[in-house]
């Protein structure tokens, strides 16, 4: 059972240096093409609590309570309304808010979602939508999110590299082709 209801305050913030923590993720999925064998993929953004301050990645304020992981888990969960597999990190950034008088420490994961749910707590107060990385790059609003998102794609570009170098056959060496 999903609590409805999201964390507030900052009593329990994790600072470093004076940098506020926060940690966010990247849903994403792959969607099959209407051909059936293409696999497209796909990342989810948010819209801000700030009308018309555009487009996210679910994140927010990594508390002393929790592990870095379960901050993420609950973000995504709170904001965005999807559970799934958290990968390994992306990388840390370091960032200033908007108004220029907080520092913050970022850090961002992907995340393989595995159940869209119908109620979360910020359902009333956010959209959701599934786009194209190219889409997301140009509607997201972070700088910092849009160098995650770079990040997420050449990870997966590399392994998808990887697993198609691994299926080349290739003859052993103590073979020899007639």
């Amino acid at each position: 059972m999903v609590a409805l209801v999201s964390r507030t305050g900052r009593h329990l913030q994790r600072y470093n240096q004076g940098r506020r923590q926060v940690v966010g993720c990247i849903p994403y999925r792959y969607r099959v093409t209407s051909l059936g064998e293409e696999k497209k993929l796909e990342v989810l953004v948010i819209s801000s609590q700030k009308k018309g301050k555009g487009m996210l990645f679910p994140k927010g304020g990594w508390e002393s309570d929790e592990s870095i992981i379960e901050a993420a888990l609950r973000e995504a969960e709170e904001e965005a309304g999807v559970l799934g597999n958290l990968e390994h990190g992306l990388g840390k950034w370091y960032f200033k808010n908007k108004n220029q008088d907080t520092y913050y420490e970022g850090y961002m994961f992907p995340l393989l979602v595995e159940e869209q749910l119908e109620f979360w707590p910020e359902k009333d107060f956010r959209q959701r939508i599934w786009m194209s990385v190219t889409e997301a790059k140009e509607s997201c609003q972070h700088w910092w999110m849009k160098d995650a998102l770079d990040v997420f794609v050449c990870r997966l570009t590399s392994t998808k590299q990887k697993i198609i170098e691994a299926e080349v056959v290739r003859p052993c060496s103590s073979c020899t082709l007639s």
